[in-house]
């Protein structure tokens, strides 16, 4: 009776994945899955009391997002202004404001809410437009092989697990990578790591490997497929690898 469920935070700038009890609507949704082709039994581990005092529906995700990148989208495809425009469930006005705001630090927007030539480029990268920032960043000072990495490592969920009964197992596995100046570094290390033995390995031994470092194969794919997306975007756009490798300053410059 309990799910993550993805929540923006306008104050933090963080999105959140929180625990949070389901909605009746879901938890019907999933009673469906066990009567597919036969009358089947749904035993909910919660008491009735319990699901009757939940909200009849999930709340939109519209109005529990960074709307950032849904205001640019909007504003390129010629939609007008987001607060005027007719959602059946509208956005709340605070996370209006905030992904207004992001937009213009971004350099995305002007002081008239106007998209500039720097937010049509933005709009182009299916990620968030803070990482699409950093991308486009990176192209300019030489780092772009690095970032790409990164920015896509920011776009999955981290793709290294640590089981609650295996905690320091986990560690000692990740202590591997671990690079005291930065996360950013480490994920880097561990990137390079994994390529490396991607093009020696199998898909099973190298699936096997994942989980003998206490890595999630999937998320590991969902990285490295995000990766190859967000490159052949960022060349489509004209902007090439660095050959040689970036320094700490240069990497986390882009960051910033």
């Amino acid at each position: 009776g309990e799910a993550r469920i993805s929540r923006y935070s306008a104050r933090s700038k963080i999105q959140r994945l929180p625990v949070e009890p389901i909605s009746q609507a879901s938890a019907e949704q999933r009673k469906g899955r066990c009567g597919r082709v036969a009358a089947g039994v749904c035993i909910r581990l919660y008491s009735e009391e319990d699901f009757a005092a939940r909200p009849a529906f999930t709340e939109p995700e519209i109005q529990r997002t960074n709307l950032a990148a849904v205001i640019l989208q909007m504003m390129v495809m010629g939609f007008g202004d987001i607060e005027s425009f007719p959602f059946v469930d509208p956005p709340d006005t605070r996370l209006i404001k905030d992904g207004y705001r992001v937009l213009h630090e971004l350099g995305a927007v002007d002081g008239l809410r106007k998209v500039t030539r720097l937010g049509r480029k933005l709009a182009g990268l299916p990620i968030d437009p803070r990482v699409g920032r950093m991308l486009l960043e990176a192209a300019h000072i030489g780092c772009l092989r690095e970032l790409l990495v990164i920015g896509a490592a920011l776009s999955v969920q981290d793709p290294r697990e640590r089981p609650f009964d295996k905690r320091r197992e986990a560690d000692q596995a990740h202590a591997v990578f671990a690079d005291e100046r930065s996360d950013f570094l480490t994920m880097l290390k561990l990137w390079d790591f994994l390529e490396e033995q991607r093009h020696q390995l199998t898909r099973r031994k190298f699936e096997r490997l994942c989980r003998a470092y206490f890595l999630s194969p999937t998320r590991v794919r969902e990285w490295h497929d995000i990766h190859l997306q967000l490159k052949e975007q960022m060349h489509q756009l004209g902007y090439r690898d660095n050959a040689n490798p970036a320094n700490y300053e240069t990497i986390h410059h882009a960051i910033l």
